[in-house]
């Protein structure tokens, strides 16, 4: 690898992508996605931009990032890295990626929601310049629970 050279590629998810992508979403989350979901998120070019990222060296799918682009606005929706690779920095590599490209597309405003107890993922937000402006009560199931609405203002 080059110097400088990020140790995941960064691509657009493809159906093959989804046995890693699906064991990935069961690893990270209590209420997973199914198949159908994300294949619907691939086949809708339209608005939704599922990217997967591929680490180098290990040759497998690390995570994924997918968000729905609208005019001037997007959302993400769901953000996931394996366990085995999380605390290096992956989750922050997609995420300033997703917001670099969203700055050059036009936008100007994006929001996203996360669990009120997961305080991991609300710190890389906050550290993104992401804000909290408002509360979904009982928004997640398995458990119940309020999800924060963050958002952030492009320039």
């Amino acid at each position: 690898m080059n110097a400088g050279e990020s140790p995941v590629l960064i691509r657009r998810m493809r159906e093959e992508d989804l046995s890693e992508v699906l064991a990935i979403e069961k690893l990270c989350f209590s209420n997973p996605w199914s198949r159908e979901v994300f294949l619907g998120e691939i086949q809708n070019r339209a608005i939704s931009f599922p990217l997967v990222l591929v680490h180098r060296q290990e040759k497998r799918i690390v995570g994924y990032i997918i968000y729905w682009q609208i005019g001037d606005e997007a959302q993400i929706n769901n953000v996931a890295v394996h366990p085995d690779f999380q605390g290096q920095g992956f989750g922050e590599l997609a995420m300033r990626h997703v917001l670099d490209g969203l700055r050059e597309n036009g936008v100007h405003f994006v929001s996203l929601e996360v669990r009120a107890s997961n305080y991991r993922a609300q710190s890389l937000y906050r550290k993104l310049g992401f804000s909290i402006m408002g509360v979904r009560k009982g928004y997640y199931s398995s458990p119940v629970e309020d999800a924060y609405v963050m958002g952030l203002i492009l320039s």
